[in-house]
């Protein structure tokens, strides 16, 4: 018999803890929002869940008790009983809960602890804590004391949030970099999971007083859109903006999207890594092809072409620096000017990232 813990319904302990979470709806459901440390144990799979739903609007609640009782008896209960006393048993701190705290939830906590396995469930189950994320982002976009880390393509501003102790790193959250190019080989998350593990960070900063570091981003970030709340936030938030020259950009260009993405190729697809990321650097660049025009996209096209060839033949990537010289300054740096003439906020100090870094330290209370 494990240990005796009550339900709850205290949703900021849990997801201040981290504490592991036993999400029993649908597939389905899980697949349109779920919580950064949810596991999927479902009750039904999607196909028993609607059954048991048309039964419901058909006959009644009794009869499709009935039947899902029927749909997960004998190997298939016994299976899914395993999965989720596994669960219980691994995370003796966690919860299980269901869309609404209700009867799903309810038979897998009354199932285990006839096997001897006493475990709570999350009162009110996904619904309230969805409703408890959205309150918090909505609260802490008003609250937070807000600071945008801007600059040009390549002055590195993520590598900037990720130095600070009091930050929250929106494309690591989106798993996307925030560009034409800034597809990663993993898929994002969908937007509602973006919301509430960036809800959930919010939360956790909010515990002690100080500001909160973002990189500055436009609406979108890959197909991820940042809640409008807080955008309207980041749009008059103070600035400290990255500065460096374009060589230096060129270089931390190479860095992120020639040398660690081209690993990431590798690593996940072997020998066809190259390849594969060369197209996948050619079909973004296409993406720049309208706001570039014709002429200069096929030109910024054939340098591409043969900075990879130059790659495959001798594996030197300098002759990458040419096409992403002229990317940055005749695509990215029109936009940039263009996004910063329309931010509101004060433009407090430029610089470096160590020189931005130092000053955030000696100027901004609780910055470390």
């Amino acid at each position: 018999m494990t240990q005796h813990r009550e339900d709850t319904t205290d949703y900021a302990r849990v997801f201040l803890a981290d504490a592991p979470l036993m999400d029993t709806r649908a597939p389905l459901e899980f697949a349109r929002g779920a919580f950064p440390s949810a596991l999927s144990l479902p009750l039904m799979t999607d196909e028993e869940r609607a059954a048991v739903g048309t039964c419901y609007k058909q006959k009644g609640q009794e009869a499709a008790i009935t039947l899902g009782h029927e749909l997960v008896a004998g190997e298939v209960r016994d299976s899914r009983m395993e999965a989720w006393r596994r669960f219980a048993e691994a995370n003796p701190n966690g919860y299980l809960y269901c869309f609404r705290g209700g009867l799903r939830s309810q038979i897998v906590q009354n199932w285990l602890a006839e096997v001897g396995v006493s475990y709570p469930r999350i009162g009110g189950g996904y619904k309230a804590m969805r409703r408890f994320l959205l309150d918090t982002l909505e609260a802490q976009a008003k609250r937070a004391d807000i600071y945008l880390i801007a600059g040009a393509t390549g002055t590195g501003k993520t590598r900037l949030v990720n130095a600070l102790s009091r930050s929250i790193d929106l494309e690591a959250l989106a798993r996307h970099r925030g560009s034409a190019f800034g597809r990663l080989l993993v898929e994002q998350p969908s937007q509602i999971d973006f919301e509430n593990a960036l809800a959930i960070a919010l939360l956790k900063l909010a515990q002690t007083p100080g500001p909160v570091f973002l990189e500055d981003e436009g609406r979108l970030i890959g197909r991820l859109a940042v809640p409008e709340n807080l955008r309207k936030r980041m749009a008059s938030a103070p600035l400290l903006v990255l500065d460096y020259s374009v060589d230096e950009r060129v270089q931390v260009v190479i860095e992120d999207y020639i040398i660690d993405l081209g690993e990431r190729f590798r690593s996940a697809h072997g020998v066809d890594g190259p390849l594969l990321h060369r197209q996948r650097l050619q079909s973004d660049l296409a993406r720049t092809r309208k706001r570039l025009g014709g002429e200069r996209f096929a030109a910024i096209g054939r340098s591409m072409d043969a900075a990879f060839n130059a790659q495959e033949r001798s594996g030197s990537i300098e002759g990458h620096r040419a096409w992403i010289r002229d990317l940055l300054t005749q695509y990215y740096d029109p936009m940039y000017a263009y996004q910063l003439s329309r931010r509101d906020g004060q433009r407090l100090h430029a610089g470096t990232r160590e020189e931005l870094a130092a000053w955030i330290k000696a100027e901004i209370r609780h910055a470390d």
